[in-house]
């Protein structure tokens, strides 16, 4: 335990951030998001599934716009769905999830009433009439005496303006419960400031009416429904619960405490009803499923009677809207777009089945537990155990958590979750991270000291995975880079001992850390040449795309490597690179006393060979043909095709110019010009191929490989080359 005193008082603390995230003293996003996750998680894997007919939605669809108009509709047509609801088709209760702000004066009668008071005041003909038919005319008059006396539930909206005066229109319904009906919770239901009620008209035939307002999370998503709302000292209820309430004849509403002088709302009782919420009045949405778990019907079919009669008997019916244009579609965990209409469906289902689900007031307290229990106990095992037995040993724990929690939850109690699994993981990934770093500084310590005898990268890998990892010479496609300093002899006598290591070490410091970056491994330094590939130790399958990138980076850091040499009095020098693509044998291969890490065979020799080629074609780097097969995107000069020194068969020789995206137009043209003139060359078209070489040279006159051609192809025309000549130039040294 001394031994592992200062790991268990790192997973402490750790268990102390989320012991202070429980009690609200520091505010922990991430733990309240993944909360949210784990709660819509459940509850999809847990949502009963099929369609309860018992609750019907009447939609005001697309359909319905396209054969009544758009909305809001005349009243007339909202009091024939009343009647068609009622008189034909026999339903329980009908509620709207929909508010009528306005008045109706579709029929024209705002203005015969002004012309009535006006113009017409004197014809007593027009006069007499208005009086006889104004009842027909008023539409909103007709619409109320269908709802009157009839189980119907209007919908409205609360909304909370924090700057300037309240909006208040329509007329709200009797509160649910009077000021002081939540003894000593009121403080935590929501208090509204203004509404959008209904018309007064409306309201007071129809008695009853419940708000629709929605109660996203943070993250925009619709979980639960705020059963009630303050407005002035009284509480108001929502409108799935008046619906339920009128459906068994408006049983009183009782909120329900815990305990004697708790402030935190659980329960709300009618009748024989239980409804549980939270401190807030909020009960959290029983989704049954995806959208479509209630029968749909459209409002034009029951306008229009055809609708199968007793399809609707008995049924609680909610009128509302699936188009998207009447912007009445929420984000829920069941989707992203959700019939608001649908929402209430679900509410009024879990209030009818006791199906919803209950957070309650002890859940933080039990999480408190839990994090103390599990934090304590993992944060004291844990640097006891090795690896596999504490991974075992986490996974078991958090198991028997997340268990637990389901166990609950199929008893409709939601506990919190996330954050006990959360630090579960943090605690084992802290462990483990510990052991690792600790297990990992001896093999640290190795890698630095054979790091400077062989590549960083075996070493590095043999330590990671030492039973996976083979240094037995094997065959492999891979590439290889050789690079060498262009008269390095001549500038080696003008340098004193000390400042030729300096250039050395400089030089070769700058070359390697590029060749590192692409990922390639240094074989050895012979004397100022470097030899370097792709593909081993470890699997490259772009190692032909990395050596060649590597050799365009070594050229570009040249270019600032020799003004720093310059003007640390260094003469300024060149290089050569020479790339080759092929099977290679790589792998520990050397004598009794000394073994190195290296690559031979053919494919080697020759990347060896066109390293020294480059001297005669006066150009930084060479590749065969394999590299260019295998590396696209790069815009290719075709410099020749040669036989060298130890081989026979004559193999194209490339030079990488650039990226394709990046290479100016007129260098592209030169390019493909001389790649042109190779092409009349090898086919002794001496004049077309000379006509293009005029046209080089005169954009580029000192450039050797264009001299090299016109010199050749002068010999040619003076001593015209045999008849099974190939166009391949020998070289007959290294």
């Amino acid at each position: 335990m001394r031994k592992h005193l200062l790991r268990i008082c790192v997973g402490l603390a750790l268990v102390a951030l989320f012991i202070l995230n429980n009690l609200g003293v520091v505010r922990l996003g991430i733990i309240r998001q993944m909360e949210l996750w784990s709660y819509d998680q459940r509850l999809l894997i847990t949502m009963p599934g099929g369609v309860d007919d018992r609750i019907v939605i009447v939609d005001i669809d697309e359909k319905s716009l396209a054969q009544v108009g758009r909305w809001p509709w005349s009243r007339t047509v909202v009091a024939r769905l009343v009647d068609q609801l009622f008189d034909r088709y026999k339903v329980a209760v009908v509620g709207f999830d929909v508010v009528f702000a306005e008045p109706d004066t579709s029929s024209g009668i705002r203005v015969l009433d002004s012309l009535a008071r006006h113009e017409l005041k004197d014809d007593r003909g027009f006069t007499t009439v208005l009086a006889r038919d104004r009842r027909k005319l008023d539409y909103d008059a007709l619409l109320a005496s269908r709802l009157k006396g009839r189980p119907v539930v209007l919908g409205y909206y609360f909304s909370h303006d924090t700057g300037g005066p309240a909006r208040k229109s329509g007329l709200l319904p009797p509160p649910v419960l009077p000021p002081g009906g939540l003894a000593g919770g009121e403080a935590a239901v929501p208090v509204e400031t203004g509404y959008g009620a209904n018309i007064p008209i409306l309201q007071e035939a129809a008695g009853m009416a419940g708000h629709f307002n929605p109660d996203p999370d943070r993250d925009g998503v619709t979980r639960r429904v705020p059963l009630l709302q303050e407005y002035r000292g009284a509480y108001y209820e929502a409108l799935s619960l008046a619906v339920l309430r009128t459906l068994y004849g408006l049983p009183r509403l009782q909120p329900v405490f815990p305990h004697s002088g708790s402030r935190q709302l659980e329960w709300l009782q009618a009748a024989d009803m239980r409804i549980p919420v939270d401190d807030t009045g909020a009960a959290l949405i029983p989704y049954r499923g995806r959208q479509g778990s209630f029968t749909y019907l459209s409002a034009a079919d029951v306008l229009n009677g055809t609708v199968k009669k007793g399809q609707l008997d008995g049924a609680i019916v909610l009128v509302g809207t699936t188009a998207p244009g009447l912007m009445d579609l929420r984000s829920t965990p069941v989707s992203a777009v959700y019939p608001g209409v649908e929402i209430h469906a679900n509410m009024i289902a879990g209030m009818l089945d006791n199906s919803i689900r209950h957070a309650p007031s002890y859940a933080q307290a039990a999480e408190l537990v839990i994090l103390l229990l599990a934090g304590g106990l993992l944060s004291v095992v844990l640097p006891l155990l090795g690896p596999l037995t504490a991974l075992g040993f986490s996974a078991l724990l958090a198991a028997s958590v997340l268990i637990g929690n389901l166990a609950a939850w199929q008893h409709s109690l939601v506990l919190p979750l996330a954050a006990t699994l959360i630090m579960i993981s943090l605690l084992y990934l802290a462990n483990a991270t510990w052991g690792f770093l600790s297990e990992t500084r001896a093999k640290r310590q190795i890698t630095g000291l054979f790091g400077q005898y062989v590549p960083a990268q075996i070493v590095t890998t043999m330590s990671k995975d030492p039973e996976h990892f083979t240094m037995a010479a094997e065959e492999r496609e891979m590439t290889v880079l050789f690079t060498d300093v262009v008269g390095f002899t001549s500038i080696s006598e003008r340098l004193s001992p000390q400042e030729l290591a300096t250039f050395m070490n400089e030089y070769l410091t700058a070359m390697t850390a590029i060749i590192y970056q692409h990922g390639g491994t240094v074989d050895k330094y012979i004397g100022d040449a470097i030899m370097a590939f792709w593909g081993a130790p470890l699997p490259d399958p772009e190692h032909a795309l990395h050596a060649v990138r590597a050799a365009q980076a070594i050229r570009s850091r040249m270019v600032t490597l020799q003004q720093e040499m310059t003007v640390q009095g260094f003469p300024a020098i060149k290089i050569g690179i020479g790339i080759n693509t092929g099977l290679m044998r790589v792998g520990n291969m050397g004598s009794t006393y000394r073994v190195a890490y290296t690559a031979m065979g053919d494919a080697v020799n020759l990347a060896s060979r066109l390293e020294g080629l480059t001297r005669q074609y006066d150009t930084w780097i060479i590749a065969g043909q394999e590299s260019r097969n295998r590396v696209p995107g790069v815009v290719w000069r075709e410099l020749d095709l040669v036989r060298v020194k130890g081989k026979r068969e004559p193999v194209a020789i490339f030079e990488p110019c650039g990226e394709e995206a990046d290479l100016a137009k007129e260098y592209g043209d030169d390019i493909t010009m001389f790649n042109t003139m190779v092409v009349a060359y090898r086919q002794q078209d001496w004049d077309r191929a000379e006509t293009l070489l005029d046209r080089l040279i005169e954009r580029k006159p000192d450039r050797h490989l264009y001299l090299l051609y016109r010199q050749r192809i002068r010999q040619f025309r003076a001593d015209p080359p045999p008849p099974d000549w190939d166009g391949v130039c020998t070289f007959t040294t290294k």
